[in-house]
């Protein structure tokens, strides 16, 4: 079943469609609107900051409002809907993973970021006065380099890896006890492999087993890091493919459960309304609406 959403890269945001560009940096103030579908999937990540006015984000269904001073993540594959806002200043940093991890010797270097590639907590972050004040700076610096004629990548990479850490000790500051790396870089390998294989109706066993450690220690880190059982975190990215699917094509519920690797529909039926709080049909009444 073909998906849904458009992907978009960078350069679809700079309309240069074509560029291979992996990494850019822009002021919403200078920003020409870019020619995308309104609601869509990005193949890269984006920091959003706000320092004036208000914007209204959603992804997958929850909307989040930004004010002055905030910073917004997200991460490839999420579904992206830029909704509204009023006379906003601020801007977008677009980078790749590629571009993230140019001559790294740590490949985990992204997993251990807990603010990206994070489907389970809240992508809208306000630092304190403080903290954004030296963010901004880093994003000058960012802004500066780009505009350059003989702008220079690996600064450019070097000035990201600072704003990241600063956003990352920004986050553990608020935080009584930060999640050990180790626990994250996993949690995020799982979320990879459900992205994987989520049409394969797979067990925790199963997980469990592709990632060469026992269950009983998956569940243990899945619930460290989300509050949740690692059979609610399959069950919940399942669920978010068929109100993808509900709202925005018109395959049967029949269709979508089987995509799904669900081949009793009616168990299907029962387990969308456990999850949403009501039936598929109910749903997909209510988003037409």
């Amino acid at each position: 079943m073909q998906d849904p959403f458009p992907y978009y890269s960078i350069g679809h945001f700079i309309n240069q469609p074509d560029s291979k560009t992996a990494f850019e940096i822009t002021r919403f103030e200078e920003m020409e609107e870019p020619e995308v579908d309104d609601v869509h999937k990005h193949t890269f990540y984006e920091i959003l900051w706000v320092d004036e006015g208000k914007s209204r984000q959603t992804i997958d269904y929850r909307s989040y409002d930004l004010g002055a001073g905030s910073l917004f993540f997200i991460s490839p594959g999420q579904v992206h809907e830029f909704e509204e806002w009023q006379p906003l200043k601020g801007g977008t940093i677009m980078f790749t993973t590629d571009f993230f991890l140019l001559n790294q010797q740590n490949r985990n270097k992204l997993f251990e970021l807990s603010f990206l590639d994070n489907f389970y907590g809240n992508p809208d972050l306000q630092p304190d006065d403080h903290d954004f004040h030296e963010i901004r700076h880093t994003i000058d610096l960012l802004i500066h380099e780009n505009k350059r004629a003989d702008r220079d990548p690996a600064i450019l990479q070097s000035y990201l890896h600072v704003l990241v850490s600063q956003i990352q000790r920004s986050i553990n500051t608020k935080v009584h006890h930060p999640l050990p790396s180790r626990h994250l870089v996993l949690f995020k390998e799982f979320q990879s492999r459900i992205e994987e294989k989520y049409r394969e109706n797979l067990t925790v066993s199963d997980y469990a087993s592709h990632l060469n450690i026992t269950q009983h220690h998956l569940n243990h880190v899945v619930k460290q890091v989300t509050g949740k059982t690692a059979t609610e975190v399959i069950r919940a990215r399942s669920i978010l493919e068929a109100r993808r699917f509900l709202t925005f094509t018109d395959h049967t519920v029949s269709q979508i459960a089987a995509e799904l690797g669900w081949y009793d529909s009616s168990y299907f039926t029962r387990l969308f309304r456990k999850e949403t709080g009501m039936t598929p049909v109910e749903f997909r009444d209510r988003m037409s609406e």
